[in-house]
């Protein structure tokens, strides 16, 4: 296994703020010519990626959330290979996936049908919503144009990738991934945070455990999750325990008389405490009360309170965010 380092980071400029880079993004090979992108250090709108390589084509998988960390990506690619770049996936429809679409002009976009749906007229938040300003650049829309309702598989050369949607409202209601049997190789997108706090306000608290049991039934040996550094299966234990420690945390809640905010505030996160973003408990615990309420996994609720209450856990301050 390789890893090389792309450009030295520094402060960035034109961002709104002024910050230095949380760490050089990555080229880990995870196979022989299977390649995790890796973009330190996995916070807010600071996403992995992936890309195979074939004889004459490359496979890959998400773009970023900006046009400077989209063109880096596209660089770290052209470090590897001058191949082409013919088929891009989106494992969902969240910007920092999908904003950087546009600057792979080559390639056919295929993604989830609801991922497609979501996607269009798209645009970043604005600045001053809930984090901290991001110079997202010139993001030209390009939604998927290839999509698919179960999954789908894909070829590169003679090796095998099983794009299949989870099947259930857990990241998000449109959640995908990208598995290499051969190789055991999984690119789980946003369904695995590693060293992050999961965040489930677009999906399903429930359906979150059970897309980390069919994660973890195809027995993986590698993943590459959608922020942070690379793992294997022993990632799928701790998250289940959250996910459950969010569960529980909202019917104690719920018997106590209390609002997602304020439960949150008198909250021990205890192992989770560590993890980045942990502001992501107010937003979790809003998706959990529905659940409790009866509510279908994925059903809509009201983003912009459930972001106020997540700046109001967070001091009012606007949410980190070094993207």
């Amino acid at each position: 296994m390789t890893a090389t380092s792309g450009n030295a980071g520094g402060p960035v400029s034109g961002s709104g703020h002024d910050h230095v880079e949380p760490g050089d993004p990555r080229v880990e090979e995870v196979a022989d010519w299977v390649f995790a992108y890796i973009q330190p250090d996995g916070s807010w709108w600071i996403n992995n990626t992936g890309f195979l390589v074939g004889r004459d084509r490359v496979f890959a998988i998400d773009a970023c959330s900006t046009e400077r960390r989209t063109r880096r990506f596209r660089a770290a690619i052209e470090g590897v290979t001058q191949a082409p770049v013919r088929t891009l996936l989106n494992t969902h429809h969240h910007g920092d996936h999908t904003h950087g679409n546009g600057y792979f002009t080559e390639a056919t976009i295929i993604a989830h049908e609801e991922t497609r749906r979501l996607t269009l007229g798209q645009q970043p938040p604005p600045n001053g919503l809930a984090w901290e300003p991001v110079d997202w650049g010139e993001l030209p829309p390009a939604p998927p144009f290839v999509t698919y309702r179960d999954g789908v598989d894909v070829w590169v050369d003679d090796r095998l990738v099983q794009v299949r949607h989870i099947g259930t409202p857990a990241h998000t209601t449109n959640d995908s991934i990208a598995w290499l049997p051969d190789e055991r190789v999984l690119f789980s997108g946003d369904l695995v945070f590693s060293g992050g706090t999961p965040f489930l306000l677009m999906g399903s608290i429930a359906g979150a455990l059970e897309a980390v049991e069919s994660m973890r039934r195809l027995e993986p040996t590698v993943i590459v999750p959608g922020h942070g550094d690379v793992c294997g299966p022993e990632v799928f234990e701790r998250i289940e325990r959250y996910l459950r420690f969010v569960q529980d945390s909202a019917k104690n809640a719920r018997a106590a008389g209390l609002a997602p905010l304020e439960a949150a505030r008198n909250l021990d996160l205890g192992e989770f405490a560590g993890w980045t973003d942990s502001e992501r408990i107010v937003g979790n615990l809003h998706r959990a009360n529905l659940e409790l309420d009866g509510g279908d996994r994925g059903a809509p609720l009201e983003l912009v309170n459930a972001l106020g209450d997540m700046v109001a856990y967070n001091g009012g301050r606007p949410l980190r965010c070094l993207a």
